[in-house]
């Protein structure tokens, strides 16, 4: 008997959660990833999974749950770098791969690299100085 679970294929709020579950096991686990997260979530990983699980309603099922402000949230985090937002991407769609099928994959990932992309450029884009940072001069 296949004991593996079926895959996700369609989205739903039990899909959410368990979705939001295994990636942040992946993110905790992940050695550049993992200490910003603990750095910053420390004892309230219950209360940021179920602003995820809202966030994630809100985005893929237009629920409104959420309520609050990616942007300001990023922009505060210590250690944050714009490089860490593609192994971010990479390992939500490690998840994805692994729990949906690939249409409802594929609808995460759109909605994911959207997010990741908007959130880099509110926290690191700054239009006094050259994009990507530049090497300063004489150093070597």
């Amino acid at each position: 008997m296949n004991s593996a679970p079926q895959k996700m294929d369609h989205v739903s709020e039990d899909g959410i959660v368990q979705l939001v579950d295994a990636f942040y096991t992946k993110v905790r686990a992940d050695p550049e990833l993992g200490p910003i997260f603990e750095n910053k979530i420390r004892d309230n990983w219950p209360h940021h999974l179920e602003k995820m699980y809202a966030f994630w309603s809100s985005v893929m099922l237009t629920t409104g749950r959420y309520k609050g402000n990616p942007m300001m949230k990023h922009m505060v985090i210590p250690g944050l770098r714009p490089e860490l937002f593609t192994q971010w991407l990479a390992l939500f769609d490690e998840t994805c791969r692994e729990l949906c099928e690939d249409p409802i994959r594929a609808a995460f990932m759109e909605k994911a690299e959207r997010i990741a992309e908007s959130l880099k450029i509110a926290v690191f884009y700054r239009p006094d100085r050259p994009w990507p940072p530049q090497a300063s001069a004489g150093l070597t």
